[in-house]
């Protein structure tokens, strides 16, 4: 990425992902521009939700290189070349990067406010006061300046998972990524967390990365849409090239039998 396009935040070079023979994500090539809002869509096993986890460091990857904001992630540079990262330099380049995931992942021990400032106090060293001030304005945005006190056992699904974005913003990442985020909550609660979402792309310049199913939202909120397939892109493109106008026999297959379902 250092000789590539510095408009470009993320960006995954040849990148393979195996567990033994399992091939998951095979010599994946992919890059998201600063502040753009892709959303990744397709069957189960296709590798979507491993590029989320790989970006994280939660998965270690078997070949290629994934750059964030110019920097080798899982790598850094020594004598001219890339050696495998040490701690210090995982910990700053995840700092970059926010995650949202499917089922909340919220302490349950904390209130909505001490499960938002954790991570700034601990991993930042942000005082306590200035972290409270960042959790309370946080959660005011998501809509939960009245829920502060509450614990997540006191808070809806959907409550539950506006918590967890403002845990992530509270870090001040410079991405964003949503795994499946309303995927584990009542249909009457998945419209609130989708308002959210939408909000943060329209008033914060923020680079986010979504897997989703919910193919109503990836046309209306997204810049780009891909389709993932045997661990690779298949295609790509605008929402409404994507929704209206597929090229690849898979993606047709795919949309085809989605939209039908819902």
């Amino acid at each position: 990425m250092s000789k590539g396009n510095q408009d470009c935040i993320l960006r995954f070079d040849r990148v393979s992902k195996r567990y033994g023979a399992h091939v998951v994500l095979n010599e994946l090539d992919l890059e998201v521009r600063r502040n753009e809002k892709v959303c990744i869509i397709g069957p189960s096993g296709s590798g979507k939700t491993t590029v989320l986890r790989t970006l994280m460091t939660l998965e270690k990857i078997n070949e290629g290189t994934i750059w964030v904001d110019a920097e080798p992630l899982t790598h850094m540079r020594r004598n001219g070349s890339l050696i495998p990262a040490d701690a210090r330099h995982l910990r700053r380049m995840r700092s970059k990067i926010g995650m949202v995931f499917q089922h909340f992942n919220l302490f349950p021990n904390m209130t909505a406010l001490g499960n938002c400032m954790q991570a700034p106090i601990c991993v930042l060293g942000l005082p306590a006061r200035e972290a409270e001030q960042r959790a309370t304005e946080l959660l005011q945005m998501v809509g939960l300046g009245s829920k502060l006190s509450h614990y997540p056992s006191q808070l809806s699904g959907g409550q539950q998972q506006r918590v967890a974005i403002a845990r992530a913003l509270a870090m001040r990442p410079k991405v964003m990524l949503f795994d499946e985020v309303t995927s584990a909550l009542d249909p009457e609660l998945v419209g609130e967390v989708l308002a959210v979402i939408r909000q943060l792309g329209d008033e914060h310049d923020l680079t986010m990365l979504m897997v989703t199913h919910q193919m109503g939202f990836a046309r209306e909120f997204s810049d780009r849409v891909c389709f993932f397939y045997e661990g690779k892109i298949a295609e790509q493109g605008a929402p409404e090239q994507i929704f209206c106008d597929p090229q690849h026999e898979r993606t047709k297959q795919f949309l085809s039998a989605v939209l039908a379902a819902s």
